[in-house]
């Protein structure tokens, strides 16, 4: 803004040959003498994005003062406003009184005072100054604001300095404060306080959180939260940097309570790192600890009940992929211990493609992992597994003059397993697996208009057959059929398991696509065995000679709406599994909720039958009113697991959010908890602000 006023100099004869670059409207424009130029009715001067409106500017050339007649409005590139009466400033706008003022920030944030005094072009003094991003009325009290006998606001820092402030609600004093300083709108990066929360858990009774953000500098920030409840005393840190090649993040937390967990200080430490190193390899880590089992539910923190460390080192080209990793895994189970998880998971491996003269694709790996239980355990408990191996796979396409796709692949796997602490395993086991598949596929495209209709027959024939010895299965407990490995070599997971003997996968994919804007999938499959294999569990629809008929589907629709499903039916019409989801995605509206059913299979590790529901999302009800809602109920157990839901409202000045969720679940170590929050946001001050929204019209 202050180029402005460079420019109303700039009017005097003597300069307006040299500067062209400003427009001036004014009804009239006149000189007095040698040294006093007056501008007068509607002037309207327009800069560099700058805009000053006003009555009557006067410039004094001895004096090298500008007085302006109101009223007066200067909008700046920025999006600042300022009004007033009447002023008395030097050219460039750096130094000068405004009286009857008033400064309004990004649109929003309403500072109102008596004078204003500008110095050095970035400090505005304001006194006897009313502050506020509520819509002002006649005769009416804001519905917030913020009394002060000074406020500085500091436009190169972005921040605003209050002297004897005072808070009020509709005209009240609520909270006096002899000093205090917030950002302003603009400022996207400010130390200071956050949005404050209070919270009442009947495990941690009535507390409040007071976050404090602390930008370190440019590229590190700390935040600090501590929280303090009847029956807890705890300080949360977050520490984030970020380097040249990558970032870093760590949050921790301590707390001093009186649940009667621990006598000591409890906690939870999460880190996490993404680096870009040299040559294309990229460093990754992710660290998660905590003091006790009971500690990140007793805090909302997570419902896992398993927490995963890792340290993993990758590098990708286009033929090459390599990586090696580190885990460390704990257990917040009460049935489960550490030393038996197992805890301890190394691999590394190698993978490269060639491409054969001859045409075709040959894929090379090599592997190596380790799993290490500690303790004194024998068996399954105790015993420590490394693997060695690799494998060769060749793979080429040929495509029929009838439009036959035909895939034939050829394959041999090779591992050596070392087994320590253990009774049932010889302490080397060998073995080798080679594959063969050839696998058809035969498109058929139908068109309808706009509309398209797909269908895809599909058969693959694979063999396969084990040598050598059978080692601990540690990688491959649960197999499952499904979309992703109906015609796969091998329907395990992993590599410690494997199949033997002829079988025949067979598929039927219909795949519509509507001028409507309609996507709709659906597909049958069932594998067919030359003899059982009793790796198979009879949940993973794979037991027998025929497994289960798998059916999946997928339906879009416009406006954001999905629906899938996946089920294992048998001949009979039973099903093992069943599983449905729905994602409704709109500016409005986002929805997420899934089915599950598993039938109960101990020789799979699932003792009981899974069937439960979740359901969660939220909704703008109206431009001010949202709400949202999580709930998970167990429908084989009959007993919700978890429910939530909040409320917000809000108003071109303030948001207030109210949440209550309550936690089902019980444990040795984990009791039910209900929780209940209430924060209050006041627009114009927050770094990320809340959303705007338009103020209502005044009332006459």
């Amino acid at each position: 803004m202050r180029l402005v006023w460079i420019l109303l100099a700039l009017l005097l004869p003597q300069v307006a040959v040299a500067q062209m670059a400003a427009t001036l409207v004014a009804d009239d424009v006149f000189v007095e003498g040698q040294d006093r130029l007056t501008a007068q009715g509607n002037i309207e001067v327009l800069y560099q994005g700058s805009r000053l409106t006003a009555s009557r500017v006067i410039y004094d050339k001895p004096t090298d003062r500008l007085r302006i007649e109101g009223p007066i409005l200067i909008t700046g590139p920025d999006g600042e406003i300022l009004t007033a009466d009447q002023a008395d400033m030097d050219p460039k706008l750096e130094n000068g009184v405004l009286l009857g003022a008033r400064l309004v920030l990004d649109q929003q944030l309403q500072l109102a005072a008596n004078q204003i005094d500008r110095a050095d072009g970035r400090y505005s003094q304001l006194y006897k100054t009313a502050v506020t991003s509520c819509q002002v009325c006649a005769g009416q009290k804001p519905l917030w604001e913020i009394r002060a006998e000074k406020v500085i606001h500091d436009a190169e820092a972005q921040q605003l300095y209050f002297s004897n402030a005072t808070f009020r609600v509709k005209g009240v004093p609520i909270l006096y404060l002899p000093y205090l300083r917030l950002p302003d709108p603009n400022n996207t990066r400010a130390t200071g306080l956050l949005l404050p929360r209070l919270q009442s858990s009947n495990r941690l009774g009535i507390g409040i959180e007071v976050p404090y953000y602390i930008a370190l500098s440019d590229s590190r920030d700390l935040l600090l939260t501590p929280y303090l409840s009847s029956n807890s005393r705890t300080l949360t840190t977050r520490y984030r940097q970020a380097f040249r090649n990558g970032t870093v993040s760590v949050t921790a937390a301590g707390s001093n309570d009186d649940l009667g967990v621990s006598d000591g200080l409890r906690g939870y430490v999460f880190a996490e790192g993404d680096f870009a190193l040299a040559n294309g390899a990229k460093l990754r880590f992710d660290i998660q600890t905590a003091s006790d089992a009971a500690y990140l539910s007793d805090y909302g923190i997570t419902d896992v009940d398993r927490l995963s460390s890792i340290v993993a080192l990758t590098k990708v080209t286009e033929d090459v992929l390599w990586s090696t990793s580190l885990s460390y895994y704990q257990t917040l189970r009460t049935d489960e211990r550490n030393a038996s998880l197992p805890p301890l998971v190394a691999s590394a491996g190698l993978v490269h493609r060639f491409y054969p003269a001859m045409g075709g694709t040959l894929t090379a790996t090599a592997s190596a992992d380790t799993l290490l239980r500690y303790g004194s355990a024998t068996g399954q408990l105790g015993r420590d597994v490394t693997r060695t191996g690799g494998s060769l796979r060749y793979v080429r396409d040929w495509l029929s003059g009838t439009g036959v796709l035909v895939t034939g692949t050829g394959a041999l796997t090779a591992d050596v397993w070392q087994v320590n602490d253990s009774d049932q395993f010889d302490a080397t086991i060998a073995r080798a697996v080679p594959y063969a598949q050839v696998l058809l596929r035969y498109p058929l495209v139908r068109r309808n208009g706009r509309t398209r209709h797909v269908l895809e027959p599909v058969a693959a024939l694979s063999w396969s057959r084990l040598l050598g010895g059978t080692p601990p299965n540690e990688d491959s407990t649960r197999p499952e059929l499904d979309e992703g490995n109906l015609l796969a070599l091998t329907h395990f997971p992993g590599q410690d398991a494997a199949e033997d003997g002829l079988r025949l996968a067979l598929g039927l994919t219909w795949t519509r696509a509507g001028s409507e804007g309609v996507t709709s999938t659906l597909g049958f499959g069932r594998i067919l065995r030359a003899d059982a294999d009793p790796q198979f569990t009879r949940t993973s629809g794979q037991d027998g000679d025929v497994s289960d008929w798998l059916v999946a589907g997928q339906i879009i629709l416009p406006r954001g709406l999905t629906f899938d499903g996946r089920a294992l039916l048998q001949d009979d019409g039973t099903t093992t599994l069943a599983t449905a989801r729905v994602f409704w995605n709109r500016p409005e509206v986002q929805l997420a909720g899934g089915y599950i059913w598993q039938q109960a299979d101990a020789a799979g590790g699932r003792p009981g039958t899974v069937s439960e529901y979740s359901l969660d999302g939220t909704v703008q009800l109206t431009p001010a009113w949202d709400i949202s809602f999580d709930t998970r109920y167990d429908i084989a157990r009959d007993s919700p697991v978890r429910a939530g839901i909040g409320l917000g409202w809000r108003n071109e000045c303030v948001a207030v959010s109210l949440s209550v969720s309550r936690r089902y679940a019980t444990s040795t170590t984990l009791r039910p908890t209900t929780n209940y929050g209430l924060s209050v946001a006041l627009q114009g001050f927050s770094a990320n602000g809340v959303p705007r929204i338009a103020p209502t019209a005044c009332r006459g």
